[in-house]
């Protein structure tokens, strides 16, 4: 889809060639080289951010941070962790109308959001400590809704713009949160697993190895599928911005600004309903009352994510499109490079 036209092009109705005028194609042979470099540098500039995201991983490893990896128990227990999680993405897979997204795509989407997980531990940790001098009963909100909210939602949304997005299978509006999901579970996979790992590797032995990684593995299987959620809320917004492109821009912010108030709102009432409510009910463990905030804030938030995919599917069935029929159109799914 074309966006605003040259006047002169508009007026003159393909009636003369107005080659580097007012339109443009690639004709010449400096066009040519123009396109390559250009098409190069893009290249380039996608490898490097891999590359450098791949060597803060190895640097993890090497560090020691997921070392305790190696040991198969706690292996087991960060495919557990994720489980909650992969159910959603699956789930948002499972209700998306167009046709199936295919799994190369997914897998690349969930490898990249693996590997950029690094950027957003990279930039929290660095910005923790300015909020640290601050009353933790500010600092910590301010630091979740103004840091972590945000930057871990734009390392997942990146995961999906830096290589799914701009495939002709990315053919409707909905397949954003499919690849969103995806990438919010690829980042809740190396989060569980470096929770799960940290610490475990100072002199401990089999049985405290297992019971301490277990404990965590519980929590982060309660965590994850938050991930999974604010991130498909982003990526259907990026789906959005890919068919209406005049106004991508504010699009993909309101997305992101949705998923991070959602996610930078969790961390912050995590730490405060869960005391509350044992605090007004004696008879409430600490275990019981985070498991049920866990369970009413992620409700809530999958209900927005609902409402937002059952709207695209009710218009989609209006439209008279069979489901899992043949191909989007070129209507569907042309978009400007």
């Amino acid at each position: 889809m074309r966006g605003k036209r040259d006047p002169v092009e508009r007026e003159s109705r393909g009636s003369r060639d107005l080659y580097d005028i007012s339109t443009w194609e690639k004709r010449s042979t400096v066009d040519a080289i123009s396109t390559w470099i250009y098409r190069f540098g893009v290249a380039s500039a996608k490898a490097f951010v891999i590359v450098l995201a791949a060597v803060f991983l190895l640097a993890q490893f090497a560090l020691g941070g997921l070392g305790a990896l190696a040991e198969p128990v706690v292996g087991v227990l960060v495919v557990l962790s994720i489980v909650p999680a992969f159910a959603i993405a699956a789930y948002v897979w499972y209700v998306d109308v167009t046709t199936g997204e295919p799994l190369s795509l997914l897998v690349v989407t969930f490898t990249l959001a693996v590997l950029f997980a690094m950027f957003a531990a990279v930039v929290n940790s660095i910005a923790q400590g300015a909020f640290g001098a601050l009353p933790s009963v500010i600092g910590m909100p301010l630091f979740f809704f103004l840091v972590v909210g945000p930057v871990e939602e734009t390392v997942k949304l990146l995961a999906v713009r830096l290589y799914a997005y701009d495939d002709v299978r990315f053919g409707a509006v909905i397949d954003g949160a499919v690849y969103g999901a995806a990438a919010g579970l690829g980042f809740a996979t190396i989060e569980n697993a470096i929770y799960i790992t940290r610490g475990l590797e100072a002199g401990l032995g089999t049985f405290e190895l297992i019971g301490a990684a277990g404990g965590t593995a519980a929590i982060r299987a309660l965590a994850g599928p938050g991930h999974v959620l604010y991130s498909a809320i982003a990526g259907f917004y990026l789906g959005l911005a890919k068919f209406n492109r005049e106004n991508a821009g504010p699009i993909v912010v309101k997305g992101l600004l949705i998923a991070a108030f959602f996610h930078g709102l969790y961390n912050t009432l995590a730490g405060i309903v869960p005391g509350l409510l044992t605090a007004a009910a004696t008879w409430i463990s600490p275990p019981i009352a985070l498991i049920g905030f866990l369970v009413l804030y992620d409700g809530a938030v999958a209900y927005f994510l609902y409402r937002r995919i059952s709207s695209y599917r009710r218009a989609y069935e209006d439209a008279g499109i069979i489901h899992g029929g043949d191909e989007p159109t070129a209507e569907l799914t042309e978009f400007d490079p």
